[in-house]
């Protein structure tokens, strides 16, 4: 080729090594070359994780628009941050033979903290953090950013990291590794690291034919099935994503792994196949990280990219998460808390012609305290569908229900026989039942079978809409917070209370969580 092919790269010493690495390969085939540096974003913000920036491909963007403008010819990554999909035409067009892929842990002093209960960390990439947070939970991750040399001169500077963690290949092409430094070999490195890779445009023929003649076919196997797996689990290069696929004795080892991001949970797959017959490799292993949970994790990992917009005050679990809409990223916990009481045994010595129980915090302290045949209950009264099915299956018979308490007590008032009734309640209740029986000359017997106390917490600003199911949820959410957006309510009678305090409420067609989180899904359809 007559003209000069000019080579695109970051500036930093490692992208500008890693740019000759390619100038000389190229250069030794009989090619003329030049080096064109370009500062991308990721060089440029500093002061957040990369996996904040908000940027596919952050360190690969600003070559990609270069090579588009045709201000260069070819591209040179670090091919562990390129995107799993290039953008319209932009081709691979070569992988340089693989370096060391392992992280490397750089430390201070010395060893001696592995070992400690305590401990900082320094890693601006999420799939470390995870890990390490895995290996080690009650250590400190801690945020660093800038190139190698820049991190190195802050892991010096700081008194408190006791380490930090960087790629191997990184570190020994600039000739940087430091003697405080062990290779970790149990972390599973990022899809593609510690390899070079070239770009360029689809349409270049001529420069995707010369690339070719410095593609090593070794790597390229195995980092396309690493970047596979990765794009199968729909993970972005900043993902707390895993995977190695190295050959050996004509045979295809990989280990990929994927954890949340505070490293809690971990699905981990390893699998051998004979070279030529591993096409579905990565198919597999992501399938089966896919069906033990690794959908739900890799959902729950995208939501957190997001500001929170829905509040719940009650703990939801994995599979209430998953019903809300795309748009809905929720956050939850208790904000009433529970706690049994128990029961005096003079309450229970006779039979009780007349019972009312308004939820499962009191069934579940009744059984608690005794066994079905000690509760010795002629008529048990009771709201909400979920409270009688466990009442049938513990204790026994429901003779009426009602989803609200205030139809309950207009019904004992019509129909109840006798002129007394038992009420196990909480310690924090609405006045609503004992009001309407008292007036109309019923004496309740209020049983306080269990505690409610106020647990609430401030909320980020980003909520707009809040999810209640009790009027204890609404004052303990209050006590924190102020009333502002939508207030999403389990029933009439948490919907009073929440009136008080806010101007939008709505209540779900039926008292059940799932229906409350229909009701949020209809406010974003």
């Amino acid at each position: 080729m007559s003209k000069i092919i000019r080579i695109g790269t970051r500036d930093s010493e490692l992208a500008l090594w890693q740019a000759k690495t390619v100038q000389s390969q190229l250069e030794s085939l009989g090619h003329k070359t030049v080096i064109v540096p370009v500062k991308s974003t990721g060089d440029l913000v500093l002061n957040k994780p990369i996996y904040e920036l908000g940027i596919v491909g952050v360190f690969t963007k600003t070559l990609d628009i270069s090579m588009l403008n045709h201000d260069i010819d070819i591209a040179v990554h670090s091919f562990k941050d390129v995107p799993t999909m290039l953008p319209a035409g932009i081709v691979q067009a070569a992988v340089i033979k693989r370096g060391n892929v392992r992280d490397t842990l750089v430390f201070k002093d010395n060893e001696e903290f592995l070992s400690q209960k305590h401990a900082v960390i320094a890693t601006g990439s999420l799939r470390r953090r995870a890990q390490w947070l895995n290996r080690f939970p009650t250590h400190t991750v801690e945020d660093i950013r800038g190139n190698v040399n820049l991190r190195l001169q802050k892991l010096e500077d700081s008194e408190h990291w006791n380490a930090a963690i960087f790629a191997a290949a990184g570190l020994g092409r600039i000739d940087k590794r430091p003697e405080e430094a062990i290779n970790l070999n149990w972390m599973v490195p990022a899809p593609a690291q510690g390899t070079i890779m070239v770009t360029a445009l689809e349409e270049d023929e001529e420069i995707r034919a010369i690339c070719a003649e410095i593609n090593h076919e070794e790597t390229e196997i195995c980092t396309t099935i690493e970047r596979k797996f990765l794009n199968l689990l729909e993970g972005g290069c900043s993902a707390p994503i895993g995977a190695l696929a190295f050959i050996k004795d004509e045979e295809i080892n990989f280990t990929g792994i994927l954890l949340s991001a505070d490293g809690s949970k971990k699905i981990e797959v390893t699998r051998n196949e004979k070279l030529g017959e591993h096409h579905n490799l990565a198919q597999f292993c992501a399938d089966y990280v896919i069906e033990r949970g690794g959908k739900r994790l890799m959902a729950d990992i995208k939501r957190a990219d997001k500001k929170i917009n829905i509040y719940s005050t009650k703990r939801m679990t994995d599979d209430q998460k998953q019903l809300f809409h795309n748009e809905v990223v929720s956050d939850s916990s208790d904000f009433a808390k529970i706690s049994i009481n128990r029961i005096h045994p003079s309450i229970l010595k006779n039979e009780i012609e007349n019972v009312i129980i308004t939820s499962k915090n009191g069934v579940e302290s009744l059984t608690t305290n005794y066994s079905a045949a000690e509760l010795q209950f002629k008529n048990i009264y009771c709201v909400g569908r979920r409270t009688k099915r466990m009442i049938e299956k513990r204790i026994g018979p429901v003779k009426h229900s009602t989803n609200y308490a205030q139809d309950l007590a207009e019904h004992l008032v019509e129909f109840m026989d006798g002129t007394e009734v038992t009420y196990f309640c909480s310690s924090l209740h609405l006045d609503t039942i004992p009001t309407v029986l008292g007036e109309n000359n019923i004496k309740v017997h209020e049983v306080e079978a269990y505690q409610t106390k106020y647990d609430g917490k401030k909320i980020d600003d980003s909520v707009e809409g809040v999810m209640f199911y009790s009027p204890s949820t609404v004052e303990a959410y209050i006590q924190k917070n102020e009333a502002k957006g939508v207030a999403f309510c389990i029933g009439t009678t948490t919907a009073d209370e929440a009136k008080k305090y806010f101007t939008d409420v709505r209540i779900a067609k039926v008292p059940t969580v799932e229906s409350v989180v229909e009701l949020v899904n209809e406010f974003y359809l």
